[in-house]
This record gives structure tokens, sequence and C-alpha cells, in this order.
């Protein structure tokens, strides 16, 4: 990407497309286009073209979604999977049509199937069945990540994929029970300190594996594949490492200085046994993640006491 090329990031007040802003600037790139969904609704398909036609970017990141955890995806299966799918072909059609150089779409590791082999590689996509409690969700994004590849297919475009682990950092969603699992642990046991609890319920067991990645280093691969990468197979985006719910919650818990005890509540679901990234695809282009995750949430945390909008998410 030239420094001065017009470059669209969709999805910029979110927590992604915001690091994405970031880093972008970090690097010296000048001319970045954003719109708020005040002024341009990506689900209304004739703003979304109205937009390329006047402005026409030649890089996009497509980082806007409708995202959530558990209860969200559940509660809202249709939503999810509507409002997902429509903005993402809105976007990535419209930049096609209006000659976008280079396109890149944010999907999520929950594309892959509930019991892939572990660590999970690209290839796995699509050899069986989805985790159901995020079904929806995952649909969509296997239809963005497929529809840029059959464009490039087709028409020779340049539009990759860059499927994430579960990712965390500024300007999270915070909410206490429709945000993902570590900004609502954060805000859990937050509160439970200055509210002096004697304990903190999370759900299931607390065994379940996962992995996470600082989403500022996320945005540093995103800008990296955007000048290093080009193919029809998504890129996957982690840190190759993984720890257990309940480890997670107990140094989430000794980082905020909440010394309570943590119940575990087995009626509730658990999710996907086991979700590890292989990212040996990312390491062999020559990138590799730089923050751990202890200092990771360390920083999320400060960003949660300075976040205005927590109170209200």
């Amino acid at each position: 990407m030239e420094k001065d090329a017009k470059i669209y990031v969709a999805g910029h007040h979110g927590m992604v497309g915001s690091a994405i802003v970031r880093e972008l600037q970090r690097q010296g790139y000048s001319n970045i286009v954003t719109r708020s969904h005040k002024e341009l609704d990506l689900c209304r398909q004739e703003q979304v073209e109205a937009f390329f036609e006047q402005e026409k970017p030649q890089y996009v990141f497509l980082a806007a979604a409708k995202v959530g955890g558990i209860v969200a995806n559940q509660e809202a299966l249709a939503d999810f999977m509507y409002e997902n799918m429509i903005l993402e072909m809105n976007v990535i059609h419209a930049a096609w049509q209006n000659g976008c150089k280079k396109l890149q779409f944010l999907g999520s590791s929950c594309i892959y199937p509930k019991f892939a082999p572990q660590p999970m590689k690209e290839s796995c996509l699509l050899t069986s069945a989805l985790e159901p409690t995020n079904e929806a969700y995952a649909l969509a994004k296997i239809s963005g990540l497929k529809y840029c590849e059959y464009l490039n297919r087709q028409y020779g475009t340049d539009y990759i994929s860059v499927m994430p682990t579960n990712l965390y950092g500024p300007n999270d969603n915070y909410h206490p029970t429709h945000s993902h699992v570590l900004p609502a642990l954060i805000r859990r046991f937050h509160e439970a300190k200055v509210a002096n609890l004697p304990s903190v319920t999370c759900w299931g067991d607390g065994s379940p594996l996962r992995e996470f990645l600082y989403v500022d280093d996320l945005a540093n691969l995103c800008v990296f594949l955007m000048n290093n990468y080009s193919g029809n197979e998504t890129v996957n985006a982690g840190t190759g490492k993984e720890i257990s719910i309940k480890e997670l919650t107990e140094l989430t818990a000794k980082i905020i200085g909440y010394t309570g005890d943590i119940l575990w509540d087995t009626s509730k679901p658990n999710g996907t046994p086991r979700k590890l990234l292989d990212v040996s695809k990312s390491r062999a282009l020559g990138w590799n993640y730089k923050v751990e995750l202890e200092e990771g949430i360390r920083r999320t945390y400060q960003d949660f006491l300075t976040n205005p909008m927590r109170a209200e998410r």
C-alpha cells in the first residue's frame, strides 16, 4: 500500500477497526477514510454503493461486524446472520464494482468446525459441523470469506481474509452479558472488588481452552498482510498459545486485585471445548505477535477504567 493511498476502514469505532486505524497512522498512512454508522449504514446497499462511487478507496479493511458472546449469539441468531451477511456482501461487492485494488476481510476463528483437529489449520474450514451456539455468526463469516475467494477466482481480484482468534484490548465491549469472555471477566471482577463481594460466579466449569490475541497485534498483522500476502485461503491470526478459562479467570482476578472466591455455574454452556489456531502460516510469512496475555490484560483493564462507554454497554 502506498503511504498516500486512499484506505477505507469499515468499522473504525469498534475494537478491531480502531486498532487498524491506529496502526495505519503509526506506520505513516495519511489518507484514511472512515464513516460512522450514522453517516453510513453498511446494511443499506444503496448507501454503500453511493459511498464507494464517491470515495473510490484503493484499499479496504472490512472490520465492521455485529459481534457478541455466547448469550448474544444465542438470543439473536437471525440478527447475527442477517446483519453480518448483508454488510459484508454490500461492502465487498461495492469495492469490486469500484475498482478497489485490495480488500481484507476480517473473520473469526468460530468459522472452523467444533471438533476440528487442534491446532486448527486454515484447511480445516468446512470439514465438519460448526459450534451450534455461534453457528449463525460463523455462517455469515464463511460467506464473506468465500465471496472474496470467488471474486478472486472469477474476476482476478486481490481480496484476502484474516481469521483472528479471541481478541481483547482497548475499546472492547464490556457489557456484563453480551460481551466476550475476557472483557466480561474484567468488568465482573472490577465491580466485585468495588462492592467487596465475597464471591464471583462464572459460567461453565472453567475447562475450555482458549487462545487470546491483543488487538494491536492483530492490527499490525492486518497491515502486514495487506503488504505481503495474496491468496484465496484465509490466514489465521493468533499466538499459538492457549489457556483454560479457569486459569484465565484467576489471572484476571489477580490483575484486578479481586481476592474473593471464584465459583462455577455448570448449568451454563461451556461452548467449544478447545479453540487453538495453527499460526504456522503467518509465522512463515515473517510475522509473530508481541504482547503476552498478562501484559495485555493489564493494558485492557486500564482501558476499562478510562472507557466512558463501559457503563452504558
